[in-house]
């Protein structure tokens, strides 16, 4: 998290982008976010989720003021699917949106607020206060897609398996198989999962791990030349995920194979 405040909207701002998400929630008058194709009029019951490097413009009228939450893209909880947050918290920021807000949860913020201004430069109090109501607007979001959920949206895993096999040799993010799938990275992630019954990640590494052992009982290829053919980031890679998953070494494995193939 990078902090929360209280501040007042002008009347008229020039369009921009920002390198972290935000969290725009309505304390009192009438304010607003636009972007393309999107808009949001903000008052007390209404937040407003803008993905980082989203353009948009901001307006409010005399009396307004809001609550606004930076959070850093980067943090795990919101970049990486293996943290225990990210299928809770990432989908905030699928596409810019708003959520309606009950009346516990806008006592909460107004409170929060209080003691905001109270402590501008309270940066622990800050960081908490914005954890905490990321959270719960996390949770009234989930309860939202559960009354509502889309079609569940699916993609050609063969594909994905395909373009895993292209680009073995390289780096492999999941941000890269989203886009082949044509989702955002936490849908795909999430949808993935259901499809599979693993994550992308562990997909990847399976993949990787079948062209390794192909070539290592196949050819007499160094373990290191398999390494860098398999796309592990190294020998030692390499040897620790198929100590992990196939319970042996490179070594043993190509003992038992040449064992086999004799008898």
């Amino acid at each position: 998290m990078l902090n929360a405040r209280v501040l007042k909207l002008p009347e008229n701002a020039a369009q921009h982008t920002h390198e972290h998400h935000q969290v725009v929630i309505g304390l009192q008058g009438n304010s607003g976010l636009a972007g393309q194709g999107w808009g949001v009029d903000l008052d007390n019951r209404r937040a407003c989720l803008v993905p980082t490097e989203t353009r948009h413009d901001y307006f409010g009228n005399d009396i307004n003021h809001v609550l606004v939450i930076d959070l850093d893209r980067a943090a795990p909880a919101l970049s990486n699917p293996q943290h225990h947050d990210y299928d809770r918290l990432a989908p905030l920021f699928d596409r810019p949106q708003h959520l309606d807000m009950d009346t516990r949860l806008q006592s909460l913020i107004h409170l929060c607020a209080s003691e905001l201004n109270q402590a501008p430069e309270n940066r622990s109090l800050h960081e908490h206060f914005a954890t905490g109501i990321v959270h719960c607007l996390s949770n009234r979001l989930s309860e939202r897609y559960r009354f509502s959920r889309r079609r569940p949206q699916t993609f050609d895993v063969a594909a994905i398996r395909r373009y895993i096999h292209a680009h073995l040799h390289q780096k492999i993010t999941i941000r890269d198989l989203a886009s082949e799938a044509c989702l955002s990275v936490s849908r795909f992630h999430e949808t993935f999962r259901e499809m599979t019954g693993v994550s992308p990640h562990q997909y990847v590494i399976q993949v990787r791990l079948e062209q390794a052992v192909r070539l290592l009982t196949t050819t007499s290829l160094s373990v290191s030349e398999i390494s860098y053919r398999s796309g592990f980031s190294s020998q030692s890679a390499f040897t620790n995920a198929l100590r992990k998953h196939k319970g042996m070494t490179p070594a043993k494995m190509r003992l038992e194979q040449s064992v086999v193939t004799v008898e």
